[in-house]
């Protein structure tokens, strides 16, 4: 039986939750007889099931309960449509195509995170569909994106604090005040135990009904905030100075959460902003205050800086910003790898190395390619641990310092393409030539 046909036939029996259940997570037969895998797992069909906010337990615990308590629990009415949008997403791709299983499973796996949000929308449905257009009150008309766009303005209250009251309310604990500014204050969590989650909580507006972020990682439970605090730090951001207050954290309305290391900047209904605009905009006190995130967010584990497009990802956005010379600028002492591969052009794009190269004391890997610079300086001689120097299709070119071959850790310089490149008599002396402008000079 196919899946709409199985739906058709458990509507009329939708409140009796074993029904649905057996229907749905129990092995099937197609026409020939022959057995068809469950279309939900049992742990999804509960999560479904108690996503919908008119589902009855009746005082039964779902995940303890015999068979005979289970016939006590009313699903809801919503539970058709969720369990058909969760194993139907939209993809971009059609049955058949040769991405179409992964992004099947990617799409669900971002209903399961996000299906608290599906609940608060569902709740508000519920209660205002009255109020919607009578086109929009069929939810089976709705995809869930329709219906977060038809429910999303109905939470919005005013202020009910004063100004001065919002400027000196208390940090929640697990949270600490980093910059508080004529427009904009900044909260960071960073704390990855139950006060940093309670901190995420309370500023995400997820201990609240309705929510007043959709961001996860104030959902309920510890999975999706510990997903990202173990990666960085969380920033929360929002005007003080805003009249539309949620009545009870006593917090804007309009609030951003950001997360560097991965590359996400999200409004309150959990949107990505272009943190470009708004830092050269509405948000330019801040653009100081955050460089140094970006400059952490370009490089991996603090060791390896490895550019492959200049124009994109989070090394576009912070040259976007500042500018490719702050970038050097800002770049941690802990590295072990430069890497710059300038693939998004045909011509070299300039960008210098900084006069005190050295000061990378870890260094052992420098790698450019179709990058223009017209020197490399001579502290790359205090570089003790550095083992390859390659500077590939750099026309401006001219001089290697001679000192390079005194460093005692290297074994490999190439300068393939950079033909303007002069060749110290030191480097020809003790090295091999292994190819054109290629030389091995270990020992």
């Amino acid at each position: 039986m196919k899946f709409t046909s199985i739906l058709k036939s458990i509507i009329v029996e939708q409140s009796r939750f074993e029904v649905l259940m057996n229907a749905l997570t129990k092995p099937g037969k197609d026409k020939e007889g022959n057995k068809t895998k469950p279309k939900l797992s049992a742990k999804e069909f509960i999560a479904l099931v108690m996503a919908d906010p008119t589902t009855r337990l009746n005082n039964v615990d779902v995940e303890t309960a015999t068979p005979e308590e289970l016939g006590k629990i009313k699903a809801g009415s919503y539970v058709p449509w969720l369990v058909k949008h969760y194993l139907l997403p939209k993809t971009e791709t059609n049955p058949g195509d040769f991405n179409y299983e992964k992004d099947v499973k990617r799409a669900k796996d971002v209903f399961m995170e996000d299906i608290y949000k599906v609940t608060d929308d569902l709740k508000k449905f519920e209660r205002f569909k009255g109020k919607l257009p009578k086109e929009m009150r069929d939810i089976n008309k709705l995809t869930p994106q329709e219906l977060y766009n038809a429910v999303k303005d109905f939470d919005l209250t005013m202020a009910t604090t004063t100004k001065a009251e919002r400027k000196s309310a208390p940090v929640h604990p697990g949270a600490e005040l980093v910059f508080d500014g004529p427009n904009w204050r900044v909260i960071k969590i960073e704390d990855k135990g139950q006060l940093g989650k309670e901190a995420a909580c309370f500023y995400g507006g997820g201990g609240q009904d309705p929510k007043e972020t959709r961001w996860c990682t104030a959902a309920p439970g510890l999975s999706w905030f510990q997903r990202y605090i173990d990666k960085g730090p969380l920033y929360v951001v929002f005007n003080p100075n805003d009249t539309k207050i949620q009545p009870v954290t006593g917090l804007p309305v309009e609030r951003y959460q950001f997360h560097f290391p991965d590359n996400m900047f999200m409004d309150k209904d959990d949107y990505a902003v272009d943190l470009i605009d708004l830092l050269n905009g509405r948000m330019a006190e801040l653009k100081d205050f955050f460089k140094p995130e970006f400059a952490k967010g370009v490089v991996l584990g603090g060791k390896e800086l490895k550019i492959d497009s200049l124009s994109s990802g989070p090394v576009g956005k912070f040259i976007a910003l500042y500018g490719m010379e702050d970038l050097v600028d800002n770049l941690p002492l802990t590295l072990e790898t430069i890497a710059i591969q300038n693939r998004d052009n045909k011509e070299p794009i300039r960008v210098e190395l900084p006069e005190d190269i050295g000061r990378f004391s870890n260094l052992k890997n420098l790698l450019t390619d179709n990058v223009s610079f017209s020197k490399i300086p001579e502290s790359i001689c205090q570089l003790k641990q550095l083992r390859f120097l390659t500077v590939m299709r750099n026309p401006d070119l001219v001089e290697i310092p001679a000192c390079v071959v005194d460093i005692p850790s290297l074994i490999f310089l190439n300068f393939k393409g950079s033909d303007n490149v002069q060749v110290p008599k030191e480097v020809e002396e003790k090295g091999s030539s292994i190819g054109p402008n290629m030389w091995d000079i270990g020992n």
